[in-house]
């Protein structure tokens, strides 16, 4: 129920270091990575990104290869996952609100402060918690100051400093008049010594962490920023996608001509649309591959520092005792629905990687084709710890499915993308509905590009009448403060 009805909520006392019978808890290694889609070979996008290492991490426990975030941009997504709470229960939809001004979120215990509560060593790192860029101004952002023991650069200042190519492979690459060394859309390689680059100092931080010996169970977090705009990363990452071998993804021009009107005002507008028509200019086809060359390399560089981690955690000795969880705070459009960005309802937004290892309860090397909301993480690593999970906690422990991949799971995904604006996903559809009641339903087997709006197909009303009744029955207002997330200049920030 939303917020409003919950305001006796309370948090869960600490529970000390072991579970019943004196065994010690599990260690948590938890990874976010920032706007990675499902273009990575263990996934089943358009294109093959190359990500041996979280290939390799998937083979370790198990790949949900139907996973969805709850919102469509890295405030609402992040915001729900780390604090349990989903934006229709708590009225935070949007970027332009803090969850720590709520006047009930703010009171309860988000993911990394109930572990600390329960006897857990903290410590964090990079982007976990939403944080700005220098584009904004200074670094700012929303941590959980009581969540950590140690975090780095600082918990006032999340992210440590960009690199910025002076002189760039492509020069003049920024779209519609937004000028390099933003975090709007721009790509390049940058010739920068081994360490150098913000993610690469997250890690170091993070598998110093992981190497300390400690008496008391940990959980440990990196929050990884790359694939996010500006597309900056090591020349050799740029080395493995040579231009003119990348495929696009399948496009068509008439692609939105069956979407109701409510769509295009939220997701066609702003820079999202402006990137699409420069990397179309003058049938410039040769700037859209440079584009999705600059997306691919920075998606293998957050790869790269994945496989550090994890490297870092074998040598530490502590493997066989320690939870790894990986995720991605919304997935990203290049190019698909005729635009480059995120803050969409359609699949390619939302659809995101997920693994999960739990030694002793999953099996290496399994996989579930569920559909699963990324909303579960909170509840699923408070069962698989022995804690308690905290009254205000909406997603469904993942468990069950940990032990048994084979099972059926009936519980289907939400994403919201600001007040009243939904997408509901099963195994098999997408549904889509707007806050004026305009509709979209997509065959995801028979039609994986969502070309055909299936919403007005007598046929598929019991389909469309399924789905409708996964819409939350009572929303929450959004909060105070929340501006309009569908502003041009948010179209690809976040």
């Amino acid at each position: 129920m939303p917020f409003s009805s919950q305001a006796q909520a309370l948090a869960t006392a600490p529970q000390g270091q072991e579970q019943a019978g004196g065994t010690r808890r599990p260690n948590i290694l938890f990874i976010a990575i920032d706007d990675l889609n499902d273009w990575i070979d263990t996934l089943d996008g358009p294109a093959t990104i190359r990500t041996p290492n979280i290939t390799a991490l998937a083979e370790r426990g198990m790949l949900f290869t139907r996973a969805f975030a709850p919102g469509t941009s890295c405030t609402p997504s992040r915001t729900a996952i780390l604090t349990g709470m989903s934006p229709f229960e708590s009225g935070l939809y949007s970027h332009n609100i803090d969850w720590r001004v709520h006047p009930l979120v703010s009171t309860l215990p988000t993911l990394p402060r109930h572990f600390r509560d329960n006897g857990y060593a903290t410590y964090g790192a990079g982007k976990l918690f939403h944080a700005h860029t220098y584009f904004y101004g200074g670094f700012t952002g929303q941590p959980d100051t009581t969540a950590w023991d140690g975090y780095f650069p600082s918990l006032e200042r999340q992210l440590p400093d960009q690199i910025v190519p002076a002189a760039g492979r492509y020069p003049g690459s920024s779209a519609a008049g937004y000028g390099r060394g933003t975090n709007q859309f721009d790509f390049a390689p940058v010739v920068v010594r081994d360490g150098a680059m913000g993610d690469e100092q997250v890690a170091d931080y993070v598998i110093e962490q992981l190497e300390t010996p400690r008496e008391e169970p940990t959980f440990i977090a990196a929050g990884i920023y790359r694939p996010h705009l500006p597309w900056y990363a090591p020349e050799r990452f740029f080395d493995m996608y040579p231009v003119e071998e990348i495929a696009l993804p399948p496009w068509r021009v008439d692609d939105l001509d069956d979407v109701p009107e409510a769509a295009p005002y939220g997701f066609e507008a702003g820079m999202g649309a402006d990137a699409m028509n420069w990397v179309l200019e003058d049938n410039r086809t040769l700037r859209w591959r440079q584009a999705l060359q600059g997306y691919m390399a920075s998606a293998s560089y957050a790869d790269y520092v994945v496989g550090e981690l994890i490297a870092s955690l074998e040598r530490s000795g502590r493997a066989s005792d320690t939870i790894i969880v990986l995720w991605s705070d919304h997935g990203f459009h290049l190019g698909e629905k005729s635009r480059f960005g995120k803050m969409t309802l359609w699949e390619r937004t939302a659809h995101v990687p997920l693994i999960i290892v739990a030694p002793g309860v999953t099996t290496p090397g399994s996989r579930s084709d569920e559909a699963v909301s990324l909303q579960s993480i909170y509840a699923t690593l408070a069962e698989l710890a022995g804690l308690d999970r905290p009254r205000h906690v909406d997603g469904t422990s993942l468990v069950p499915l940990l032990r048994n991949p084979e099972m059926q799971w009936d519980e289907m995904p939400i994403t919201v993308h600001t007040f009243g604006n939904y997408a509901v996903r099963d195994d098999r559809y997408r549904y889509i509905v707007y806050e004026d009641g305009s509709e979209e339903l997509y065959d995801m087997v028979a039609d994986p590009n969502e070309w055909t709006n299936l919403a007005s197909d007598p046929d598929m009303e019991p389909v469309l009448r399924r789905l409708r009744g996964a819409i939350p029955e009572e929303q929450a207002e959004p909060q105070e403060g929340e501006g309009d997330a569908r502003a041009p200049e948010d179209a690809l920030r976040g």
